[in-house]
């Protein structure tokens, strides 16, 4: 599915994005094939957030890592800046992840636990020969400020005496060091509690307006990801499954999975009712995926056409995308449940869906 949100010539376009990664016995034989993103297409426009949203193992962080080209993805083409990084190589892709930055979800993962803040801080500067040592050092100052720590009580800290909040701005100042056009945020904000997780989401927000970035968003919080993203990309087991503006993909879902997934999200509002679960099952395993739409074992609307195709995506409003036989823009197929729990009870090694 594409992403597409104008006709301008986006940022970062990705195209039939394939990743897969074999899995082996304990003996050394090959036992299958983890099929974790499979032809998976979007835009990311400058000064745009696109976020993306889905359940642990939908691949989402396995998408961000082949955009980045770490590993290269087995398929497909990532055109970032006007320039393909499945064609390049050594310095040239080191040269174009200049403009291209990562922040990972355990900060204390990501940072060194040897090295002080400021040179953790200082290390994409150091690497790329940026200014001299005084320049990197006004730098340093300036990116830890801006991130709510003071370098004076900071900076000669090490990761292990800050605690989560404090170590992931560490890992959001070592990212913004190189001014890039892109951030990758996979769960950027997830290890932080909610006051400074606002905090720091009004940081990345202050900084696209001023320095025009963009972000790729990935979360499983879909109430984030909705005050974030100015478009919203849902995704299970692989694949895109619906695109569109965060406001419309939220009031009116047109895929059944992202509906399920809004009705999941705790209202806030006194008195409200709860939502009725309305997802069956666990996801299948992505080394053998449903045949037709993936989604299909789970699905309360699937008829035996979500078998038999693989729905491709259609746009039923303005820039709003969905992959489904049967979206949610009338009644459900005649026989969709009976279909979907047949369908399910026929595949080896899936969850059977539950009533």
């Amino acid at each position: 599915m594409s992403a597409e949100a104008t006709p301008a010539e986006p940022l970062l376009s990705a195209r039939d994005l394939v990743q897969e990664f074999v899995v082996r016995e304990r003996g050394g034989g090959r036992s299958g094939v983890v099929q974790a993103v499979s032809g998976v297409s979007f835009d990311v426009m400058a000064g745009e957030t696109l976020g993306i949203v889905g359940e642990t193992g939908s691949g989402k962080s396995t998408l961000a890592r082949a955009v980045l080209q770490a590993p290269r993805p087995k398929a497909g083409t990532v055109v970032f800046r006007g320039t393909d990084l499945t064609r390049l190589r050594g310095g040239q892709l080191l040269q174009a992840r200049r403009h291209m930055q990562f922040v990972f979800q355990d900060p204390f993962g990501s940072l060194d636990p040897k090295w002080r803040v400021r040179s953790i801080v200082e290390e994409p500067l150091t690497a790329y020969r940026s200014g001299n040592r005084d320049a990197r050092r006004k730098r340093v100052d300036e990116l830890l400020d801006l991130v709510g720590l003071d370098p004076a009580r900071y900076a000669r800290r090490h990761p292990r005496e800050l605690s989560g909040g404090q170590a992931q701005r560490v890992a959001i100042a070592r990212a913004l060091a190189l001014s890039p056009s892109l951030i990758i945020c996979d769960e950027a904000v997830s290890s932080l509690d909610v006051l400074i997780q606002a905090q720091v989401l009004n940081l990345f927000e202050q900084l696209r307006r001023e320095l025009n970035l963009s972000y790729l968003f990935i979360a499983h919080d879909l109430a984030l990801v909705k005050q974030v993203s100015d478009r919203v990309a849902v995704m299970y087991l692989g694949k895109l499954c619906e695109v569109g503006p965060g406001e419309l993909v939220y009031k009116t879902p047109l895929h059944p999975y992202t509906k399920a997934l809004l009705d999941s999200i705790p209202s806030t509002e006194p008195g409200a009712a709860r939502a009725t679960a309305t997802l069956r099952g666990e996801p299948p395993s992505p080394v053998n995926p449903p045949s037709g739409c993936r989604f299909r074992t789970r699905c309360p609307r699937a008829a035996d056409q979500c078998a038999a195709e693989v729905p491709q995506p259609r746009e039923l409003a303005p820039g709003h995308l969905v992959a489904c036989h049967f979206p949610l823009t009338g009644g459900a197929p005649p026989g969709a449940a009976a279909a979907a729990q047949h369908a399910a009870s026929a595949l080896p090694g899936t969850a059977k869906a539950q009533g």
